[in-house]
């Protein structure tokens, strides 16, 4: 005879008995559901004398029954800190709002250990509204806390990986511009580049550099987008530049050698194109000075601020990308610059940078107006200028910025 069927052999009750013992178990004592819950309870006088406690609380703490109630206080079974907190700040204010919630505190067991808690306290009144006692839920945190902890490893690593990539970032904008400006007999020269965030490398790009021993070329200019393709875009068109005016230092002629280096690499996913300004620098022996010829493709327009003051923009209309068109137009430009005159190349970032929370733009106006205020002024002062000019519009700044500036010396010949 099979002791499988509903005799209770197994040890299993009888189907006919499983509704009575579900019900029993519906019908908990309320002793029962307090003393074995979830939680941790706790009763204590106003004073902070344990009245009463559950059994969940004593087996976490490792305490009999007898060691604390009407022997201890409440504040006994918290570590030193906790005791602090309790007396200035729980006690005080508990006793004030009849109710905290939510608080983090650690409780000492008996062994000496720790157990991080969050502790819920509710003061109980009689019928005349006077305080009787003090009803505490504690729920074991130490869960929570390893999570916690997990997270806070988790963001120290993020933290440490972000100033990796911000070296990395910085290292490799550093090798995308000149560590120094040349020295042109005759010139003052100085440049900036303000960095919009540490966390990605920009695109802007300039330089100064020898053609012959009298001739100069210059370049500034912008890749479009951010990080590891856009440095890659600038690397490229840095070294483009200079290779195509040591082949012919026309400046049309060499942005449209980089226009078809560029468009060449076009990818539909990679967009490859710029904006950039070639300058070609020669010195006038007989007035003193140089003469200089911009060539532009769809770059903003360059400042020229005179020695007597005026400021104005060197037009260059019509000039397009570079890299977008197979045969894209080049507008040029040609100006004497003379004894106190300065040019300024800028990128777009400073023009574009918002001014104000409702997202409104420096402009062009504000520039030219900006140079007229310092015309005639020096390279390096334009430069530095305008360097704070950039650190003070803080976040407005969201694209970087590169400016060159070139003077010749009042009384130069």
């Amino acid at each position: 005879m099979s002791d499988r069927g509903g005799d209770g052999h197994d040890g299993r009750p009888d189907a006919a008995d499983e509704p009575a013992l579900f019900s029993a178990l519906l019908e908990d004592s309320a002793e029962d559901l307090y003393e074995n819950a979830p939680c941790g309870y706790l009763s204590t006088l106003m004073d902070g004398q344990i009245a009463k406690v559950n059994r969940t609380l004593l087996d976490w703490l490792g305490y009999r029954r007898e060691d604390l109630v009407g022997r201890r206080r409440f504040a006994d079974l918290l570590t030193v800190g906790g005791q602090l907190y309790h007396e200035t700040h729980f006690a005080p204010l508990l006793r004030m709002q009849g109710e905290l919630s939510g608080i983090a505190l650690e409780m000492k067991a008996a062994d000496g250990s720790r157990l991080p808690v969050l502790v819920t306290s509710v003061v109980k009144t009689g019928g005349d509204g006077e305080p009787l006692l003090i009803r505490t839920t504690v729920f074991d945190a130490r869960d929570r806390r390893a999570y916690e902890a997990e997270l806070l490893r988790a963001r120290q690593e993020a933290d440490r990986e972000r100033e990796r990539l911000q070296r990395l970032a910085a290292t490799l904008q550093q090798t995308l511009l000149p560590p120094a400006l040349e020295d042109v007999p005759g010139l003052e020269v100085a440049a900036h580049y303000h960095i919009a965030s540490v966390d990605e490398v920009g695109g802007d790009f300039y330089d100064l550099f020898p053609l012959t021993a009298d001739t100069w070329g210059l370049f500034l200019g912008d890749v479009c987008g951010k990080g590891a393709a856009a440095a890659a875009v600038t690397s490229l068109t840095r070294y483009t530049l200079r290779a195509a005016a040591v082949y012919d230092p026309d400046p049309a002629a060499v942005l449209g050698n980089l226009n078809t280096v560029l468009n060449q690499n076009q990818n539909g996913t990679d967009p490859r194109f710029c904006t950039v300004v070639f300058g070609l620098l020669t010195p006038d022996w007989a007035a003193g000075g140089f003469h200089i010829t911009l060539a532009s493709g769809g770059h903003p327009p360059a400042v020229l601020m005179r020695a007597d003051g005026g400021a104005r923009y060197l037009p260059t209309p019509g000039g397009q990308l570079i890299g977008v068109l197979p045969d894209a137009h080049i507008a040029t430009t040609t100006l004497r610059l003379g004894p106190g005159d300065t040019l300024l190349l800028y990128t777009d970032g400073l023009t574009e940078a918002r001014t104000d929370r409702s997202g409104g733009r420096y402009g062009d106006e504000a520039l030219l107006d900006f140079a007229r205020a310092l015309a005639p002024t020096t390279a390096s002062a334009v430069v530095e200028a305008l360097s704070g000019l950039l650190t003070s519009l803080g976040g407005g700044v969201d694209d970087d910025t590169a400016v060159l500036a070139v003077t010749v010396p009042a009384g130069a010949r």
